[in-house]
């Protein structure tokens, strides 16, 4: 919910040197680290590394690659005959790994993939996909562009699988699930008393019981991967909803940001015995996890959202068509920004996610909103797209967008008049006589959608991309489809 992108823009790395492979090098070596870890992203977003030791990292290293992997052994990569490939470390993302000392230190990088062989650019690699968004805004006259992701997560004393983890998976005999918090209304607490469903925002200690565990997170966050901070809090739900901003930055390195982040809050709480997670909506009856997207583009100096003469949101034309392609292909979207069967348990009215199709100011029921906090200040103005959850993987998720908005501009996309009502609050008719729609109702009213609208990612997501990622969704969504759910045992026991 914070102003994300407020402040100058600029790099949140730490300063930069002039040899940067030089730089990481050397801090290796008077740090006296044994290990490096290098990091990269699978299709669906999660983390996956392998250690090296740190005598065998050289500059060769850093311009030739690492080849350390076994690409058909990760999901939506390559095939048997076809898997040898190669981890690509980016010096300027190098951190300290403050939880390893006892293994005799670890330097992280997150890296890209290159093809075994030829040494080429992976297709499918996620964080390619934004290195080639970044090339496609530039060629489209933007030098730069400047992302803000809001980070929600949930962390809770404990999630108990009921009867068994093989139940759960199977469902042969049952299944259920049991969550822990000190918050939690429905369960005794420590005498400070509980957060009731929907009060949880900003909630102040004794009430917020994880002030003390963000800060560590967000101190972890900056002094081992120098990150800056922007705010961290409380969120609306009850038992351990929370939220982490960080300072905006360009398209790769937000990304990169991001799942240092969801890193180290795992981490974190795995320390302090409590499990943190990012699936969008683990509670019912509260609100989920989004992850809100603040997204600029600048000619040079210059914020191109920015009009001061505008009067109802200081936005320029072309900040309206990239809203308009936004809202153009915000169905198709959801596929990739909503990438789970339990995105659409978060995609109801009810519980501030957006459900609707539609663009404002400042208004939280439509899901592209124009923040206005403050007026004349070209360095903050930028458009919110709200629908993003926080299971989406982070690369394709801007890459998306940034087509989306892109492709709005090419076609000088209309958005419509904007909509400054409580959208949940209108009736059908009158949605329907504003021009509003609905974003899908499941992964698989999604995963259509994409499919028949696929063009305006063809600038960086190659065909075969979309098709992996649409055959391995499908899979998911009907594995859950096979599933009776606990529910309907209570709605249909006594048909």
């Amino acid at each position: 919910m914070a102003g994300a992108m407020a402040g100058e823009p600029g790099a949140a790395q730490p300063e930069e040197r002039t040899d940067p492979v030089a730089a990481a090098l050397s801090a290796i070596r008077e740090q006296d680290l044994r290990w490096v870890e290098l990091f990269y992203t699978d299709l669906i977003g999660g983390l996956n590394h392998v250690h090296v030791p740190a005598g065998t990292v050289g500059p060769e290293s850093f311009e030739e690659g690492i080849p350390k992997l076994d690409g058909s052994s990760v999901p939506g990569f390559r095939r048997i005959y076809e898997s040898d490939m190669i981890l690509k470390p980016d010096p300027r993302t190098l951190a300290t790994i403050p939880w390893a000392a006892a293994q005799g230190g670890t330097a992280r990088f997150l890296c890209d993939i290159l093809e075994g062989g030829s040494r080429l650019p992976y297709p499918h690699d996620p964080r390619g996909v934004a290195r080639r968004t970044e090339e496609v805004l530039r060629d489209s006259g933007f030098d730069r562009s400047f992302w803000g992701p809001e980070i929600e997560f949930f962390v809770f004393d404990r999630v108990r699988l009921l009867p068994s983890a093989d139940a759960v998976r199977d469902a042969w005999g049952g299944a259920g699930y049991a969550l822990e918090s000190a918050e939690a209304p429905w369960q005794e607490n420590d005498g400070h008393g509980s957060i009731r469903f929907k009060e949880g925002y900003q909630r102040a200690s004794p009430a917020d019981a994880l002030e003390g565990l963000r800060s560590e997170i967000c101190n972890v966050l900056s002094d081992a991967f120098h990150l800056r901070l922007d705010a961290h809090h409380h969120e609306v739900a009850t038992a351990g909803q929370c939220e982490i901003n960080i300072r905006f930055d360009e398209l790769v390195p937000a990304a990169d940001h991001v799942q240092d982040v969801r890193h180290v809050i795992r981490n974190v709480a795995r320390q302090h015995g409590k499990v943190a997670t990012f699936m969008p909506k683990p509670l019912y009856g509260d609100n989920g996890l989004g992850m809100h997207m603040n997204q600029s583009l600048w000619r040079g100096p210059e914020n191109a959202f920015f009009d001061p003469d505008d009067a109802y949101a200081e936005i320029s034309q072309l900040c309206r068509y990239y809203v308009g392609g936004l809202l153009a292909h915000a169905r198709a979207l959801c596929a990739i920004t909503n990438p789970t069967t339990n995105s659409y348990r978060r995609l109801v009215p009810g519980y501030e996610a957006p459900v609707f199709i539609a663009w404002s100011r400042a208004n939280r029921s439509a899901n592209v909103r124009i923040p206005v906090y403050h007026r004349g200040h070209p360095e903050t103005k930028r458009l919110e797209y709200r629908t993003p959850d926080s299971a989406a993987n982070i690369y394709l998720t801007e890459s998306a967008l940034a087509m989306a908005g892109l492709d709005g501009i090419r076609r000088k996309l209309d958005p419509g008049d904007p909509v400054d009502e409580d959208i949940f609050k209108l009736p059908g008719r009158r949605r329907r006589e504003l021009g509003i729609g609905e974003l899908p109702g499941s992964l698989g009213e999604a995963l259509e959608e994409l499919t028949s609208d696929p063009g305006f990612l063809s600038p960086v997501f190659p065909s075969s991309l979309l098709e992996t990622y649409v055959e391995m969704k499908r899979e998911e969504q009907l594995q859950l489809n096979l599933r009776p759910h606990p529910y309907e045992f209570y709605r249909y026991l006594d048909v």
